[in-house]
């Protein structure tokens, strides 16, 4: 594909991340086409916590992007990095900010040598406060947020979420920060700095459960699989196996009780009210699941579907990518890594009509791109050979 014909063609884009929030940010970006330059130390590690350079998880987020192996450390390696802020358009960093401070790299470095540069953060607690020092990773996040009170079954104690959804959360506002940013430069012409956090992130996805203490000063608890307050929403055993109901509206309610075969509980009072239904849900739950366990998922797919109550079976990972709808949205995206083949990654969620969505190029081996960019940025051959002899750059 053209890349001039991606959305962010011409976007240039720094990474300076680690772990999985910011590069989450930057795929955004680099799927849809920016110039993405991952900056790495010229020691780094072969793995860092989102494993092995070659494993699935690296591979999967650092796909369409450059990198450079350059010593920050070093005054000729700041030097380098500055020449490239001066050309690009966003930056993006998840350090702990105690570190940006110490390499002179945070938001008022950068600002003062390009007043365009869109400056992004991501951090576990936010840039200020009492937490903002503390290095904070999503597990941490998700039992600080709430999210782990209002997981799980009742009665269970605290359960994680089974993602990194505090970092892919965090990572895909701060993509929409950056957006914003890009925007409002048009208008005004000078950058902004755009920050959030693992912390504020899953506490805005709470959202309702968030909601419904501030307003109402209810404390949510846990629900297990079935909805909090929309009944009855949520699994239900089958003869082989379970399956998701959502018929929580009285409407669906009321076509539910003919699909389950019993039209009489649409003129029981006590449920006839979504607030009714919550207050016994407990029972109503267990009326449902005794008629369900009695026949095949396939057999209430077809019936609850005909009667358009939203229904669906319950995948393993390896049968969401072989279920149909799955395949027509191709959601598993091909790309032909040099050394390690053909592989297939998560594709972008995001379509934008007239233009095919595919991945461009696999994730670089690291400081593969180093002698270009230093040539790009106008560095002689002698020059980059004498950096590299000074392990300024690898």
């Amino acid at each position: 594909m053209e890349s001039s014909r991606l959305p962010l063609a011409g976007v240039k884009v720094i990474e300076l991340c680690l772990a999985r929030a910011g590069p989450t940010c930057i795929r955004h970006l680099a799927d849809w086409g920016a110039e993405v330059i991952k900056v790495e130390a010229p020691d780094v590690a072969a793995e860092d916590v989102t494993g092995k350079r070659d494993g699935f998880d690296f591979q999967n987020l650092h796909r369409n992007k450059r990198t450079i192996r350059l010593n920050l450390k070093d005054p000729d390696g700041y030097a380098a990095f500055m020449r490239l802020v001066k050309q690009s358009d966003v930056l993006v960093e998840n350090m702990r900010a105690t570190v940006k401070y110490r390499l002179n790299v945070a938001w008022a470095d950068v600002h003062k040598v390009n007043p365009r540069l869109v400056y992004g953060s991501l951090s576990g607690f936010g840039q200020t406060g009492p937490y903002s020092t503390r290095g904070g990773v999503d597990q941490i996040a998700q039992g600080m947020s709430g999210l782990m009170s209002v997981t799980g079954l009742p009665g269970q104690g605290p359960v994680r979420v089974g993602i990194a959804v505090g970092d892919m959360t965090a990572g895909n506002l701060l993509a929409m920060g950056i957006m914003m940013a890009l925007f409002d430069r048009e208008r005004c012409g000078e950058g902004r700095w755009v920050h959030t956090s693992l912390l504020e992130s899953l506490i805005f996805m709470l959202d309702f459960q968030a909601s419904r203490w501030l307003m109402d000063k209810d404390i949510p608890g846990q629900a297990g699989n079935h909805h909090p307050t929309g009944i009855p929403t949520g699994v239900y055993p089958s003869s082989d196996g379970h399956f998701n109901l959502a018929g929580s509206s009285t409407r669906l309610w009321m076509r539910s009780c003919d699909v389950l075969g019993k039209p009489e509980w649409k003129d029981k009072e006590e449920w006839s009210t979504q607030n009714g239904r919550s207050a016994d849900r407990v029972k109503l739950n267990g009326s449902i699941a005794e008629i369900t366990k009695t026949k095949p998922t396939a057999y209430w797919m077809k019936a609850f579907e005909e009667a358009g109550i939203p229904c669906g079976p319950i995948y393993t990972v390896d049968q969401v990518f072989d279920d149909p709808q799955v395949k027509h949205l191709g959601m598993a995206a091909p790309v032909v890594h040099p050394r390690l083949g053909k592989l297939d990654l998560v594709a972008s969620p995001i379509n934008f009509e007239g233009t095919p969505r595919v991945i461009r190029t696999a994730t670089p081996e690291g400081g593969q791109d180093t002698d270009a960019i230093m040539s790009e940025l106008g560095y002689s051959p002698d020059e980059i050979a004498t950096f590299r002899k000074k392990s300024i750059i690898t």
